[in-house]
């Protein structure tokens, strides 16, 4: 047996700006400390910061006046920054950068008149967020080519898109192209919105699937790019399944595999992984694991002022 690991995986920039900011703001100021919607959508992290005192509210108004809070990764609507300054909340944006380009693009093609198509999965909290940027007259939300093929706007209307930055590549290019054919008049991008890391982490799990019997993803049930490097790898024709933890890992889906693949979502700490590698190392005679550096090391983001 031999064990691959993807080139791009372990946080991305944007997740380990967010969980840093946390970090700082607790050894700041201690608790109590909210974050509005889970920091990123890790189940270890989340529990990590939890037994720490910190406090995950999904409604600002469950949030005391005058409390320190931290708004998640994935970006909040407008009307919750309102809402904190109306209860003097001292709050930090931890808003991923990526995030915040695309509101600002949804906030353009909405002040200029301009129907918004937004591509993504409405229950997403970064779905939730972006779409308080535009008008609820000019938006239009989709999932799929079926939506796209229902929008009930004139042919002759201008319409922009902007993107999910956590969506498959592949799909978001397919329903790109039908926005195209409905729409002649349809406002295209000099670039996409889906997340670099997003994009790395898909074409890490397709070179995986050139070799690999079987890929094991590591990734919460709730995290959107983690589903994504999934059902990358199945659409490949390659076995993958979507672990949390060691804790979910079935021994018996690898005990015939020779080459086993492992990434992980942007959210997902490397320690995971290693823990990952070393229960396989122990339960098989492994002959080798193959890892390269990733192509992200050197990426930052700006810290806000703490």
């Amino acid at each position: 047996m031999e064990i691959y690991l993807a080139h791009a995986q372990g946080f991305c920039a944007g997740v380990a700006r967010a969980i840093e900011i946390v970090d700082k703001v607790l050894k700041k100021y201690g608790i109590p400390l909210f974050v509005f919607h889970e920091i990123v959508h890790n189940t270890f992290v989340v529990e990590g910061f939890k037994s720490q005192g910190v406090q995950f509210v999904d409604d600002i108004n469950d949030v005391p006046d005058g409390a320190r809070i931290i708004f998640s990764a994935h970006g909040v609507e407008p009307s919750v920054v309102a809402r904190a300054k109306e209860k003097k909340l001292h709050f930090i944006d931890a808003t991923c950068p990526l995030v915040e380009t695309v509101h600002r693009q949804a906030l353009k093609l909405s002040a200029e008149g301009t129907n918004v198509v937004l591509i993504g999965h409405r229950e997403h909290q970064e779905i939730i967020g972006t779409k308080g940027y535009v008008d609820p007259k000019l938006l239009h939300i989709v999932e799929n080519l079926e939506d796209i093929d229902n929008l009930p706007i004139d042919t002759d209307k201008g319409v922009g898109y902007v993107t999910q930055t956590t969506l498959s590549p592949d799909d978001t290019s397919l329903l790109v192209g039908r926005l195209k054919e409905r729409f002649p008049k349809l406002i295209v991008q000099r670039s996409n919105d889906i997340c670099y890391a997003t994009q790395n982490r898909q074409d890490a799990v397709k070179e995986l699937c050139k070799v690999c019997d079987i890929v094991i993803i590591c990734g919460s049930s709730n995290s959107s790019n983690s589903n994504r490097l999934k059902e990358t790898a199945q659409k490949l024709d390659v076995e993958s399944f979507l672990i949390d933890s060691v804790d979910d890992l079935d021994m018996q889906k690898l005990s015939k595999k020779e080459r086993i693949g492992i990434s992980s979502g942007a959210s997902v700490p490397s320690s995971i992984v290693f823990k990952i590698v070393s229960v396989i190392q122990n339960y098989f005679s492994v002959k080798k694991v193959h890892s390269e550096s990733t192509p992200e090391a050197k990426i930052v983001f700006v810290f806000p002022e703490i």
